[in-house]
């Protein structure tokens, strides 16, 4: 719910232009620390104490200039760097407004998707593959590709990727990596995890920046040269240029302050 609740703030900073973000906040019990920590991880810090009748407030502060870091990302959230790689990723309609829930099709109805998830209310999220592709780094981009087919297939969303995970000993600490930010149950993820014991799938963790205004479909994707043609839609990790990234932003009619040279 504090991922959710400062997605909402960093929604509306961009919105209305604004330059910083603060808030105030007691030091006293331990959720409250916990508070301050995830306060931290997205860049806000200490600035100073608020004399109130009972005790002192802290004052917690985050520049909202147009900066953005590839190392850590969260610090600068929801600004991305253009310096990195860009990659179009996949997903099943059944899965992508579960997971990327501020970015629902007109076609869908809010009520489905009303019940306080966890996967759905952070910004941390987790992604599952067996992409042939697998070369991401912290502060690469990534865009979500909704599959469809050539009118309905649409891009929706911006991610930021935080780190990747190859490295995964068994099924158990696979299902400890995703549980609380996949769409998946535990039982869905062993089922990911036994598919193939020749290839294991690996986790992406991202963060959810951005939602587009307006989306374009896969027809339109060709036509502006993201996509080669029909049978060249993504199925895995697809590299696209920086090129390809200001046209689908320039389509989709978004905020073209959260790409930072």
């Amino acid at each position: 719910m504090g991922e959710r609740f400062l997605k909402i703030v960093f929604d509306n900073a961009l919105r209305f232009d604004v330059e910083e973000i603060y808030v105030t906040l007691f030091n006293k019990r331990i959720e409250q620390q916990r508070l301050i920590n995830l306060f931290e991880q997205y860049g806000f810090s200490l600035h100073g104490y608020k004399k109130g009748l009972n005790n002192n407030e802290l004052v917690y502060v985050r520049p909202f200039a147009g900066t953005a870091t590839r190392s850590f990302p969260k610090q600068t959230y929801p600004f991305f760097s253009t310096k990195g790689q860009v990659f179009i990723v996949p997903i099943y309609p059944q899965y992508h407004t579960e997971l990327l829930p501020d970015s629902i099709l007109r076609t869908e109805s809010p009520v489905d998707f009303v019940e306080n998830e966890p996967h759905r209310n952070a910004i941390s999220k987790v992604y599952i593959s067996r992409s042939i592709e697998r070369n991401l780094n912290s502060g690469d981009i990534i865009i979500f590709y909704r599959t469809g087919g050539y009118y309905k297939s649409v891009v929706t969303s911006i991610g930021i990727v935080e780190n990747v995970i190859h490295n995964i000993s068994n099924e158990s600490h696979f299902i400890r990596l995703c549980r609380k930010r996949s769409v998946f149950t535990d039982r869905e993820l062993s089922k990911h995890w036994n598919y193939s014991r020749y290839n294991r799938p690996f986790i992406v963790n991202f963060l959810y920046s951005y939602s587009f205004p307006k989306r374009i479909n896969l027809k339109r994707l060709i036509e502006i040269g993201v996509i080669s043609d029909y049978k060249s839609a993504p199925r895995g990790f697809t590299r696209i240029s920086i090129k390809n990234l200001t046209d689908i932003m320039k389509e989709c009619r978004a905020d073209e302050r959260i790409a930072v040279n």
